[in-house]
């Protein structure tokens, strides 16, 4: 169970980074600077949801006994760094293939 929970949680921790990044490099800009508010409130809920979604599937993992403390705290701080999920993606790729 605990690998297909790793690959759900690889999958949502791609689009919560990407959803990041958009809000980031996208959304706030148009808010900031083309005056456009609704970039920022659209991408910013489903950004909200997904980080949600990601935090309650590091939990489960250490819950389930998949992952320590140590590896829960890698996956929320890779959740507040942008291109945060994409290194910890490959770090988790990596400890696959071992």
């Amino acid at each position: 169970m605990s690998e297909a929970s790793v690959l759900r949680f690889r999958r949502v921790a791609f689009y919560e980074g990407v959803s990041f990044l958009v809000l980031l490099g996208l959304a706030m800009p148009l808010k900031y600077l083309a005056g456009f508010p609704l970039a920022v409130r659209v991408v910013g809920l489903a950004h909200g949801l997904l980080f949600i979604w990601y935090v309650l599937l590091v939990a489960r993992l250490y819950l389930d006994g998949a992952w320590s403390l140590r590896r829960v705290a890698e996956a929320l701080v890779a959740g507040l760094v942008p291109f945060g999920t994409f290194v910890l993606d490959r770090r988790l790729s990596q400890a696959a293939a071992k």
